[in-house]
This record gives structure tokens, C-alpha cells and sequence, in this order.
């Protein structure tokens, strides 16, 4: 009778916990297969366009998940590729937006937190929700936020 009776309780429980997980939110994030497939195709897009890049991802939080500096590109670029990306995924926007509202005058992305008004960063949405950012840097700027599509294409295309 004790035995059948914890059992029961062992059920309901089990059910009750089974409820309350089905609860907590389902959250995508990039991992590491996801990483992998990225910056091969932004390399790949680097070598077709005959350029050296720093390649970046961060997380939705803007930290760091992954940083490439190619040989013979400047150190100033590894600076550049993490402020790029640390903008894109915390605004959930590209960086060129910044960029672009800088030459019309507007001063708030020079003091902005994290704000970085140079193209090349974009951030990584699924489903409307930025999960994270890719730049790239050493390239013209145009040419830095390509090859980061091509990478941010990869896994979402």
C-alpha cells in the first residue's frame, strides 16, 4: 500500500515538473556547429574577393564567441571587427545605420553605449529576435558587411 501510494506521488510529480518546464521559454543561440558553418562561408567570401579580414561573432549580448585576425591585416582591425558586432547585437540593427545617421549629422552614435558608426556589422535574427552578430573588418566597409552576410547566410538560408 506505502509502495503504490509513493508511487503515485513519484507520478503527480513528475507531471507537475514535466508542466512547469514546458513552461520556460525555448531560446535559439549560435553554437559551435553554427559558428563553424559561418566563418567558413565568410572565408570563403573573403578569398573570392581576394581580401583579408578580421572575422568576429558575438553572442545577443554582444560578448565574444569567435575572432579571426588573417594574416597580414592590421591590429586595428580586431578592434574594429568587436565593436562592430557588439553594436549590431545590441541594437539589433546593422552597423552601418550608425554610419549613415553620423554623416546626417546625428551625433548620438559617437555616445551611445557600444555605438560604432562604421559598416560591417549585422546582427544574426531568427524569427525577429537577434541571437547574436557577425562583422568583419580590414576590407572597404561595404565589402566587411558582405562578407559577414555570407557567413550570417550560411545557417540562415
Amino acid at each position: 500500500m506505502i509502495t503504490r501510494m509513493l508511487k503515485l506521488i513519484a507520478l503527480a510529480l513528475m507531471a507537475v515538473f514535466a508542466v512547469m518546464a514546458a513552461d520556460l521559454p525555448n531560446r535559439k543561440y549560435l553554437d559551435l556547429s553554427a559558428i563553424k558553418k559561418m566563418v567558413a562561408a565568410a572565408e570563403a567570401e573573403a578569398q573570392k574577393r581576394n581580401v583579408k579580414v578580421t572575422i568576429c561573432i558575438v553572442d545577443d549580448s554582444g560578448d565574444l564567441l569567435f575572432l579571426q585576425k588573417a594574416d597580414g591585416v592590421t591590429r586595428n582591425t580586431v578592434s574594429f571587427a568587436q565593436k562592430k558586432a557588439r553594436y549590431a547585437a545590441i541594437y539589433g540593427r546593422p552597423s552601418k545605420r550608425a554610419q549613415d545617421a553620423l554623416k546626417g549629422g546625428d551625433m548620438l552614435p559617437l555616445t551611445a553605449p557600444d555605438g560604432f558608426p562604421n559598416q560591417g556589422g549585422l546582427p544574426i535574427q531568427v524569427d525577429g529576435i537577434t541571437i547574436g552578430a557577425m562583422s568583419c573588418s580590414g576590407a572597404p566597409s561595404e565589402v566587411d558587411e558582405a562578407i559577414a552576410q555570407a557567413g550570417i547566410d550560411a545557417i540562415l538560408k
